[in-house]
């Protein structure tokens, strides 16, 4: 393909791209303010494959950056098609637990779904902590996809230079985002 033609693609891509992104951010805010789904399972199970799948992104996402520096373009190409599939399977997951499944909150040793007095004292400043990492966490999620998808495009159309300028702010927050979810999980697990 010549340099005119992978432009075309890139904007028809980056078009793609955009479609995409507005689509996930209205299912992820539709899951929070709809009534749950009842779907006649339970998908208590998901949150620890959520962390995993994360968890390896951020694993292939450490590998493309050693590939990259490598120079093993094919290396680190596989590398990021693994952490892009590993971070599409999270966020079918994640939509399909959200929407069928109670929210559960830090602190609420009870299970009550009520965070009351006396449990919000038994954290202290911990439940802080977990709000800011949960915060950033879920902030540069949805606003990192649209960029990490445009980051591929550009590399998926041969426009390197644009890629790797891009890529150099892109990938460290979409490392912070694979890494801090699971460290989210650990914290919220003995409340499940």
């Amino acid at each position: 393909m010549g340099s005119a033609a992978n432009v075309q693609l890139e904007k028809k891509m980056n078009l793609a791209a955009y479609i995409v992104s507005a689509v996930v951010l209205l299912l992820v805010g539709a899951m929070r303010r709809l009534p749950k789904l009842d779907l006649g399972i339970d998908f208590s199970f998901l949150p620890p494959l959520h962390a995993t799948l994360n968890g390896l992104a951020a694993v292939f996402l450490l590998a493309a950056l050693y590939f990259i520096k490598s120079k093993n373009i094919s290396a680190h190409r596989n590398m990021i098609y693994a952490a892009l599939a590993c971070s599409a399977l999270f966020l079918l997951s994640y939509v399909l637990y959200h929407s069928t499944t109670p929210e559960i909150i830090f602190g609420d040793s009870n299970h009550n779904g009520i965070l009351d007095e006396a449990e919000r004292l038994a954290i202290g400043s911990t439940r802080t902590w977990y709000l800011l990492l949960l915060g950033t966490h879920i902030v540069l999620a949805g606003g990192i996809l649209p960029f990490i998808l445009l980051t591929f495009n550009r590399a998926f159309t041969n426009q390197f230079d644009r890629h790797k300028k891009m890529a150099r702010w892109v990938y460290p927050l979409w490392l912070y985002v694979a890494v801090t979810g699971p460290l989210c999980y650990l914290m919220l697990k003995p409340y499940y």
